[in-house]
C-alpha cells in the first residue's frame, strides 16, 4: 500500500482534481483522477496537444503550434512556437505562472521540437517543469 504525500494531498485540496488523462479506471472501477500538480501538468499537455478547432464545442481551445507542423525547425519557427505556447498557457491554464520556455532539438529525433515548460503553481509557488515533444514533418530531400 503506498503512502500519500501530505504536501501533495494539500496541493490537491487547493488546486483540485480532474479526470486522469488518458482516461482510466481504478481497480475498484471508479474513474481515475489526477490531483494537484499532476492535474495541472496533464492540463498543460492537453492545452499544448490540442489544435484550435479540434474540439467542436470549444473551437478556440488549444495551442496554435499545430499550424507550424510543416515549417522548418529554424529560429523563426521557434519564435512563433514560443509566442503560441505563451498565448495558449496564459489563456487556458490560470493555475500557473509561466517562468520560462526552452526549445531544443535532437539530431537523433529529426522533426521533433522539445518544449521545456518551466512554471510555478500559483497557489503554492512550487516550481515545476514539463517537456512537451512537438512533432513536425521534416522536409524531404
Amino acid at each position: 500500500m503506498s503512502e500519500v504525500d501530505p504536501l501533495e494531498s494539500r496541493i490537491g485540496d487547493i488546486i483540485g482534481a480532474g479526470w486522469a488523462f488518458p482516461g482510466a479506471l481504478t481497480p475498484s472501477g471508479e474513474v481515475a483522477l489526477a490531483t494537484g500538480g499532476d492535474d495541472v501538468a496533464q492540463a498543460i499537455g492537453l492545452v499544448l496537444g490540442t489544435a484550435p478547432g479540434e474540439r467542436p464545442m470549444r473551437p478556440e481551445f488549444g495551442c496554435g503550434i499545430h499550424r507550424l507542423v510543416f515549417d522548418p525547425l529554424d529560429a523563426a519557427t521557434v519564435a512563433r512556437a514560443d509566442l503560441e505556447v505563451r498565448r495558449a498557457l496564459e489563456r487556458w491554464e490560470p493555475r500557473i505562472e509561466l517562468d520560462e520556455l526552452l526549445f531544443s532539438t535532437d539530431s537523433a529525433d529529426e522533426g521533433v521540437l522539445y518544449i521545456d515548460v518551466r512554471y510555478r503553481l500559483r497557489t503554492t509557488n512550487e516550481p515545476r517543469n514539463l517537456v512537451f515533444p512537438f512533432y513536425t514533418l521534416p522536409r524531404e530531400g
